[in-house]
């Protein structure tokens, strides 16, 4: 997925930003009392990578597991376009068009990658989601299967064990997953949670490959990944929107270092607090 350019705003012949394709309007999630999503506003335009930000306990997981239907909220509404998702089960969310990743993969160790795309890709029509389908039922959904795993970059490894592929792969692999089930929304859980430089970097250029026509939300806290891919950045803090923006602006934000340095993390990823007095 490459970073989207954006045209100026006003004159004459200038396209129209894009129009939501998620929204959330007064999202609140209550804990016995604790609110760990308070009032969000959320717009994520049609076509945009649109990254959630902030320090440990800034809500941004309760506030994806809102979006996903893996929680339900307190009070406000969940909008896919025109869609209400307010209160919809998971299953129900990602039928109406929203996939995700998780942060820790979940994946059946001996099938193949080509296996795990077939079967997604089978969840979608009437077969449902049953293992014991014939090889002639699944060959059906083979071509879109490989075309998949080739833009994921697991042409190569279609064949092979899931458990004897290395982390990274695991990743790209469950981001096949999320792109067989057609998303109009597709949202990234830490997608570079736990790798390595030579990882990370996989996963941003796949990220930018396949991003094209799609809406991408993603949680993540390396913010050189962010940098790299986000057209527009949320920073949550206490469960409320704290700034919006360009990476570039919000960066630059009082509040925004404020909030970093005090939970002990810089946007920039440079330590805060009293690491970063030593």
């Amino acid at each position: 997925m490459s970073v989207g350019t954006h045209a100026p705003p006003g004159g004459p012949g200038t396209a129209p930003p894009p129009g939501p394709a998620m929204r959330t309007q007064g999202l609140v999630k209550e804990f016995r009392g604790f609110r760990a999503v308070d009032g969000v506003d959320l717009t994520v335009r049609e076509g945009t990578v649109h990254a959630l930000v902030g320090p440990n306990g800034a809500g941004k997981t309760t506030l994806f597991n809102l979006l996903t239907g893996f929680l339900r909220p307190t009070a406000g509404r969940i909008l896919l376009g025109d869609h209400d998702l307010t209160g919809h089960r998971p299953e129900r969310v990602a039928r109406l068009g929203v996939a995700r990743s998780f942060q820790i993969t979940s994946l059946f160790a001996q099938l193949t990658p080509k296996e795990h795309v077939e079967l997604a890709l089978q969840g979608r029509t009437s077969l449902g989601w049953r293992f014991w389908r014939s090889d002639r039922q699944l060959d059906r959904f083979a071509g879109r299967a490989l075309q998949l795993l080739d833009d994921v970059g697991l042409a190569a490894h279609r064949d092979v064990p899931v458990g004897t592929l290395p982390y990274g792969r695991k990743r790209a692999l469950e981001l096949a997953l999320g792109l067989a089930l057609d998303p109009r929304v597709l949202l990234l859980d830490e997608p570079t949670a736990g790798m390595g430089a030579e990882d990370v970097d996989r996963t941003v250029d796949l990220v930018r490959r396949v991003r094209a026509g799609r809406t991408v939300v993603m949680v993540e806290h390396n913010m050189s990944v962010v940098s790299r891919l986000a057209d527009h950045v949320t920073v949550l803090q206490g469960g409320r929107v704290l700034v919006e923006g360009r990476y570039a602006e919000i960066r630059e934000d009082p509040r925004v270092v404020s909030a970093y340095l005090g939970a002990g993390d810089a946007p920039d990823g440079s330590r805060g607090g009293a690491d970063a007095r030593r």
